[in-house]
């Protein structure tokens, strides 16, 4: 059985304001991180990413609170992400309503946390997040929001965390993000064929074709994107009927209003 494709709306969330940068800096404010995901919801999103900016880089605790609250409002699968650096901090946030949790800088710092999440959640409940940059020799991996080179091969790093029990990795192009390039098609495609588990791309989405690129050339699992949705340059039943028409499969575009019969 051919599994949909999944389309994703990332918000980056700062103090519960979602924020938007191009290539991880220039940061401003976009809207109430609440109100958009509820929105997004309705509009029929498969999943969304909630992403803590400041988290790694002031080393603190990420929104287990923020996702309680969330998870009061949403209907469709979520995932927090945002310093999270022990096993412990992501069974918090898993307990009070999300589905899955993001490890980023502190599983490059402490590959061990990987293990540990899926070993008492499970796989499906830990998702590998790689901030990517190409370098001479492919792509670096890079940690706390894009400042600090690790020196790490991507494609190497992702088949780790796989391995140690990683679920899905959601893929960020730095190179890409923001620019509206589309997405990074070699990034994404090299991964994807690396490892054995789904590969989410992020960075760089500006229209339907660069989705359905993103689906024909790759085998990318789904597609995340912000600005595009953020901006309501592109709904997301949009992104769905392009899809569909090429042949790409995706669930319906939009759910069933609460209440409504069929």
């Amino acid at each position: 059985m051919t599994l949909s494709k999944r389309i994703i709306p990332c918000l980056d969330v700062r103090n519960g304001t979602v924020v938007k940068s191009v290539r991880f800096v220039d940061t401003r404010d976009v809207g109430d991180a609440i109100e958009m995901a509820r929105r997004y919801d309705r509009e029929g999103a498969d999943e969304l990413v909630f992403l803590d900016i400041n988290a790694s880089h002031e080393r603190r605790r990420t929104m287990v609170e923020f996702a309680s609250r969330v998870a009061d409002q949403l209907f469709i699968p979520f995932t927090v992400g945002g310093g999270i650096d022990s096993a412990d901090l992501a069974g918090e946030i898993l307990r009070v309503g999300a589905d899955k949790v993001a490890v980023n800088s502190g599983a490059v710092r402490n590959a061990a946390i990987i293990t540990e999440i899926a070993s008492r959640y499970g796989s499906q409940a830990c998702v590998l997040s790689i901030d990517a940059r190409k370098s001479a020799s492919g792509w670096e991996v890079v940690i706390d929001g894009g400042r600090v080179p690790t020196g790490r091969d991507v494609i190497a790093w992702a088949c780790e965390g796989a391995e140690r029990g990683a679920g899905e990795i959601l893929l960020n192009s730095i190179d890409h993000d923001g620019t509206k390039l589309g997405f990074d098609v070699a990034l994404t495609g090299a991964v994807a064929l690396a490892v054995s588990v789904p590969v989410i791309a992020s960075g760089g989405a500006s229209a339907a074709s660069d989705f359905v690129r993103l689906f024909r050339e790759t085998g990318a699992a789904a597609g995340l994107a912000a600005s595009i949705f953020h901006y309501g340059e592109h709904g997301i039943a949009e992104i769905k009927r392009a899809l569909a028409a090429a042949g790409v499969p995706v669930r319906p575009p939009e759910r069933p209003l609460e209440g409504a019969t069929t």
